[in-house]
């Protein structure tokens, strides 16, 4: 596997691995959300009861205002405790959404330039095939001119294969890259290949 596809895959790991991390930070969040509010609410039905009992016979109901006090101190810490729980579960849900933002970038740059080099790669290899035909229809031709020359033909006398065969490389007409026909024409004109692009210059 080259280091294109290992970074492209790595990304990819990285994005599935944040996306965990963004749900359970938000499950936590949410859940330590509801323990905050649940909280809240025992508070003020505290902070309810002990503004009742102001209200009632402060000598009967001493005892019981001390320990509602103590209650009230001790859920006003436990809401304290649990908002900043909430404010550092809300702060690393950030920070995962920003690292989920930056494997989504970081991976869809590796496709574009997986693409841009794929595309070039293409081209390149169109180039190399033209060349190569290019190449194939000078070598038709050299076998065409050698031809007419042994044979004393004229411009518009037409060969067939076997007719330069024996003039070619190795005694074979060559092969387009790209799978086009080769057309060996008259003496006097250009071999052709039926791929746009795969020509000689004009004589």
């Amino acid at each position: 596997m080259n280091s294109k596809h290992w970074f492209t895959w790595v990304c990819v790991v990285v994005l599935i691995v944040s996306e965990i991390m963004l749900f359970r930070a938000n499950h936590a969040r949410d859940a330590a959300l509801a323990d905050a509010h649940d909280a809240q609410l025992q508070l003020q039905q505290v902070q309810s009861d002990l503004d009742a009992l102001k209200n009632s016979n402060t000598g009967q109901q001493a005892s019981l205002i001390s320990f509602l006090k103590t209650q009230n101190a001790a859920l006003t810490a436990k809401v304290a405790a649990l908002q900043k729980n909430v404010d550092q579960l809300q702060s690393e849900s950030q920070q995962t959404a920003q690292h989920l933002t930056t494997a989504r970038d970081a991976l869809q740059m590796q496709q574009e330039h997986l693409q841009q080099l794929q595309m070039q790669q293409q081209q390149a290899a169109e180039v190399a095939n033209a060349t190569a035909c290019i190449g194939n229809l000078r070598a038709i031709e050299a076998a065409k001119d050698q031809w007419a020359l042994e044979k004393q033909k004229s411009a518009t006398d037409v060969p067939t294969v076997q007719d330069i065969t024996a003039y070619l490389p190795n005694g074979l007409l060559p092969v387009c890259p790209d799978g086009g026909t080769y057309t060996l024409n008259a003496a006097g004109d250009h071999p052709t290949c039926s791929i746009q692009g795969h020509a000689l210059p004009p004589q």
